[in-house]
């Protein structure tokens, strides 16, 4: 009993530090954050403090805001499909290979992750330019007459948020495939299934604890982008993420953008709870 008592009160001396740090660190701005976004914006004023909430009714009025967060909703949620479907085969061989070039494979996928958001975005603003090699290429091949408009668009900012969160999903599901024995492959394809049906049927759902990982954090990180769609979607195409920061530093309307903030913050954490719940439901169903 005492070895039992001394093992948790060690656990918790270890785990207290990181505690107190995140709680201090992460949940006190968000309740200053949470007491701004109550608070009323006077221009020449800057904030009157209040405790109103004519900032959340502000933006569940206005089309405007709705349309931003439907719009920041359906981008995440289509990269975050795209990222599962082209990651999971390549998580597949990467934890499957046994070559000596598999640490060499695995830092191609890490090296992305050393360059920095911003910088990755110009790179594809150089190539979807209307002089960019994208359209430089295409014209050369004499595949289109004149440029395609590719900058400035949803299709863009799609395409720069699954490069950027690409690394992470393969990176999850890479260590989760690794522990699933391959002998239940093995007799998957003994039994006549073929690969699509056996890594639907048995890979895929062995799989899942990396899935959910995997998408929730790519879902997380597409609903909060800012960077990518700011410079691929240009100044007129307005995501959560950067209708925040706007609010923030060009409006000068701190209550408002706390606001937001929140309304991101509870959006993301709903459909992440809501998809998880969905997806271990309908598995645990097909399990039985």
């Amino acid at each position: 009993m005492n070895a039992e008592r001394s093992s948790t009160l060690s656990a918790a001396g270890l785990v207290g530090p990181a505690t107190l740090y995140v709680g201090i660190g992460l949940l006190v701005p968000l309740a200053i954050l949470l007491r701004y976004s109550l608070n009323q914006f006077v221009p020449g004023k800057f904030m009157v403090d209040a405790l109103t909430v004519e900032n959340y009714v502000k933006f569940f009025t206005d089309g405007y805001y709705i349309a931003v967060l439907l719009r920041t909703v359906r981008i995440a949620l289509i990269t975050t499909i795209i990222c599962l479907l082209m990651g999971f085969p390549l998580a597949y061989v990467l934890a499957r290979t046994r070559t000596r070039y598999k640490t060499l494979l695995i830092m191609l996928v890490v090296l992305p992750l050393f360059i920095g958001n911003a910088v990755r975005a110009a790179g594809w603003m150089v190539a979807f330019g209307n002089k960019g090699v994208l359209n430089a290429s295409l014209m050369g091949l004499g595949v289109v007459s004149e440029p395609l408009e590719i900058m400035f668009t949803e299709g863009a900012v799609i395409i720069g948020i699954t490069a950027v969160n690409l690394p992470f999903m393969v990176l999850t599901l890479q260590s989760v495939i690794e522990g699933i024995d391959r002998s239940v492959e093995e007799a998957a394809f003994n039994l006549g299934a073929t690969p699509l049906r056996m890594a639907y049927r048995v890979l895929f759902p062995l799989a899942m604890p990396g899935v959910l990982a995997g998408t929730i954090l790519t879902f997380i990180l597409a609903m909060n982008a800012y960077a990518t769609p700011v410079l691929l979607g240009g100044p007129r195409f307005q995501m959560m993420g950067p209708l925040v920061y706007g609010q923030f530093v060009q409006q000068n309307n701190w209550p408002f953008g706390g606001a937001i903030s929140f309304i991101l913050m509870i959006a993301t954490l709903v459909l992440t709870l809501a998809a998880n719940m969905l997806v271990q439901r309908r598995y645990r169903e097909a399990a039985v």
